[in-house]
């Protein structure tokens, strides 16, 4: 090919940058997902951590067996964000698939592509939260049906949680439950919320509850840990990352435990 005469080649010597941003944060999210993108540039993307996003097929409804069926795909998805480089935390943004897949088996896959990163899974980052906040007996909300929420009531009584209450919506498409709007998700967690709760979790990752957290604490008068607002947190404090936002609700001026 004929170069142009007026191309030239510059010999001027270049430094480069060990990496153009501090931190690297992998997501896994569903094909479907509406909501973490938006929750995480929100709450965790800054000058210093920057978000890398994979997702992986999934197709409704929301049940046990359909969840259970992204478990092969997550290291593929895993070895496509930023191949080869290294990344200071994976986040694989489902909460119902994390408890019928299973922390240790989720940590196993993407390590496969990505050995030693901390997996931040929004059930393991929710009980850490819950414990941060002080909780032991709690309310939950989630937006699954019978079906997908009865897991979830056994995966927090193994964790060593007590439950006050549990509330589903009914629901098995996660677009619908990402459509739910701000003032119906304030309705539906003080309908919720137990008197002898001490705290309330919100499930899933499709939820837009992330951002009305704080108002909910207003509310009830007690902690709100949801799904995306506990992936941020431990996100966060996983790349060092402790400056108090007490806007975004309790969680989010508190220490995480190592993780």
């Amino acid at each position: 090919m004929d170069v142009p005469a007026m191309i030239r080649r510059s010999e001027m010597p270049l430094d480069y940058d060990a990496r153009p941003v501090e931190k690297r944060v992998g997501l896994i999210i569903l094909a479907t997902d509406h909501t973490t993108e938006p929750d995480f540039r929100r709450m965790v993307a800054s000058d210093r951590i920057a978000l890398y996003t994979a997702r992986i097929a999934y197709a409704n409804p929301t049940t046990p067996e359909n969840l259970r069926r992204m478990q092969p795909e997550l290291t593929k998805a895993a070895r496509l964000i930023l191949p080869d480089e290294e990344l200071d935390a994976v986040c694989y943004s489902c909460t119902s698939a994390s408890v019928v897949i299973g922390d240790p088996e989720i940590q196993t896959a993407i390590h496969a592509a990505k050995p030693g990163v901390p997996v931040v899974t929004p059930t393991l980052a929710s009980v850490k939260a819950l414990y941060a906040v002080g909780a032991r007996r709690i309310s939950v909300l989630t937006p699954y049906t019978i079906g997908t929420s009865a897991p979830m009531a056994d995966y927090f009584t193994v964790g060593g949680f007590s439950i006050a209450s549990f509330t589903c919506l009914g629901l098995e498409d996660d677009r619908q439950m990402a459509r739910i709007n701000p003032a119906s998700l304030v309705a539906a967690a003080r309908e919720a919320t137990a008197s002898d709760a001490d705290a309330l979790f919100i499930s899933c990752t499709a939820l837009r509850s992330a951002g009305i957290a704080a108002e909910i604490e207003r509310i009830i008068g007690k902690p709100v840990v949801t799904s995306n607002l506990a992936t941020s947190w431990a996100t966060l404090r996983i790349c060092g990352e402790t400056t108090p936002q007490p806007e975004l609700g309790r969680l989010m001026s508190l220490p995480m435990a190592a993780w």
